[in-house]
């Protein structure tokens, strides 16, 4: 390449990396997360962490690996979350392993614990002592299953509930929602 060509190349990069350092363009987000708390740690907690989140307490968007005691994970985030107490996400995709596992919006994979909560939609696998969704498509299996409504799903465990379970419209309301050891909506 001549002198002209890679004076040109280097200006050009110069001028990418400026303007979308003044605009914005690259949202701040990191490889490696480590905290004490979501306030004690590495990176502040809007950084965006792609890698691995270690910490006693850790909260940031992710697309990561997060290990800890409880690990927090806001906005759209994605990955594996294995945690000693517990998970918690606004939106999830991927796994959760922790004896708490706590979705506030959406979730798509598995979570697996002691107890399971996805408030909005869940698709994917929920396993567990006690699984509780707000919209089904997919399998729970645990002691206690509960789904407010399920487009599509199978519920294996000892008490089963699908409280509005459209598959059982001429049953009696009062007894087809509630099902020992298998309940489904297909």
């Amino acid at each position: 390449m001549n002198k002209f060509g890679a004076g040109l190349a280097t200006l050009l990069i110069t001028l990418g990396f400026s303007l979308s350092a003044a605009t914005g363009a690259f949202a701040e987000s990191r490889a490696f997360q480590l905290s004490l708390t979501p306030d004690i740690a590495v990176h502040d907690r809007d950084v965006h962490i792609r890698g691995v989140s270690l910490g006693i307490w850790s909260e940031n968007p992710q697309k990561a690996l997060a290990l800890g005691i409880v690990s927090g994970s806001t906005g759209e985030s994605a990955g594996f979350s294995w945690s000693l107490l517990a998970n918690y996400a606004d939106s999830y995709r991927g796994v959760q392993w922790a004896p708490v596992n706590y979705t506030r919006e959406n979730f798509l994979g598995w979570q697996s614990g002691i107890v399971n909560y996805t408030d909005q939609d869940f698709v994917g696998l929920q396993t567990g002592l006690v699984n509780y969704v707000g919209n089904l498509k997919g399998v729970q299996l645990g002691v206690v299953n509960y789904a407010e409504t399920a487009s599509t799903g199978l519920q294996l465990g000892l008490v089963n509930v699908i409280r509005e379970n459209r598959w059982f419209t001429e049953l009696p309301n009062a007894l087809a929602p509630g099902m020992v050891f298998v309940n489904w909506r297909f």
